[in-house]
């Protein structure tokens, strides 16, 4: 969704679906929303933690998963989250 949030027409749109085609969707699980709650309550202020980020990070915790991003800054607060630049831009 975040891809989608990015684009700025409709191509960019189908490009973002194609990327991500292949890839399961996690959603996230009660206890997942729970984390990502007490987290944003925690870092939004102190960290400037945005609401989706909370969500996504508090799910690549619950499924012991790297979060594999471009925008590390957004995520380091995020207690225990293991994070991985994949490329350099």
């Amino acid at each position: 969704m975040e891809l989608i949030q990015g684009a700025n027409d409709a191509k960019q749109v189908r490009e973002a679906l194609k990327l991500v085609a292949p890839f399961p969707i996690a959603w996230p699980t009660e206890i997942d929303c729970n984390r990502a709650l007490a987290h944003y309550k925690s870092l939004h202020l102190s960290h400037r933690l945005g609401l989706l980020d909370a969500i996504i990070g508090a799910s690549a915790n619950g499924l012991a998963a790297t979060l594999c991003t471009l925008n590390a800054k957004h995520y380091r607060a995020v207690p225990g989250l293991q994070i991985e630049q994949p490329y350099s831009k």
